[in-house]
């Protein structure tokens, strides 16, 4: 199957920048209070049921805050780059090279799932198998976490840090999400949009979605 051409772009991007980049962010989750609250509530509802996967972990940020709450969580990210930095950063961590497109991950394998602003990468008319993809290897009963910018724009970054980039991102509706999460058999659990951080590069809204498979 040959690879899209966003995939190859995205991570050549990421690769480009991916010291910078942690750097920038290190302390972003320091001054967002409602998004570290819906954290730990995912991280009491799925704590304890099989592993975690935060789908686009890059620097491993938040890799690193699911496990402090006592989650069994790995990381997987599509840029070589950014799992090489998270695993030097958290070397008690697991990181691992992969595509949310095709998780190297068995059906029913996981426990929970974060896609913390990952999805903002992906094509409209591909976010239907990200979130098969994702549905398939939830367990029965476990969650899924995704975290979005809102809006209906879309552009293209062309450099960032001093670097050439080919970067496109999307902004997105929450009941346009909800909608697709819904037809992928994901059951929507709550729904927070809430407004630009303080202290945050957030230029807008921002939406978490928490869902979860049917149990068995």
């Amino acid at each position: 199957m040959t690879e899209p051409d966003f995939l190859r772009a995205t991570r050549a991007s990421y690769d480009a920048i991916a010291t910078d980049y942690a750097e920038l962010f290190r302390e972003e989750l320091a001054g967002k209070p409602l998004d570290r609250a819906m954290f730990a509530a995912f991280a009491e509802l799925v704590r304890g049921s099989g592993p975690v996967a935060d789908v686009g972990s890059g620097p491993g940020l938040v890799t690193a805050h699911l496990h402090g709450l006592g989650l069994d969580v790995f990381g997987v990210d599509l840029s070589p780059e950014m799992v090489a930095l998270a695993r030097r950063t958290h070397p008690g961590l697991r990181f691992e090279e992969g595509s949310m497109l095709d998780l190297d991950l068995p059906d029913g394998a996981l426990g929970g799932l974060v896609a913390n602003y990952s999805i903002i990468h992906i094509p409209l008319e591909l976010l239907p198998d990200v979130f098969a993809e994702f549905h398939r290897v939830l367990a029965p009963g476990a969650y899924a976490l995704v975290v979005f910018q809102v809006g209906d724009e879309s552009g293209r970054r062309t450099e960032a840090f001093g670097h050439e980039i080919s970067l496109d991102f999307h902004r997105r509706r929450p009941d346009q999400i909800a909608e697709l999460m819904t037809k992928a058999g994901l059951v929507m659990h709550a729904t927070l949009v809430r407004e630009p951080g303080a202290g945050t590069s957030e230029p807008t809204q921002q939406a978490l979605l928490l869902a979860r498979k049917p149990p068995a």
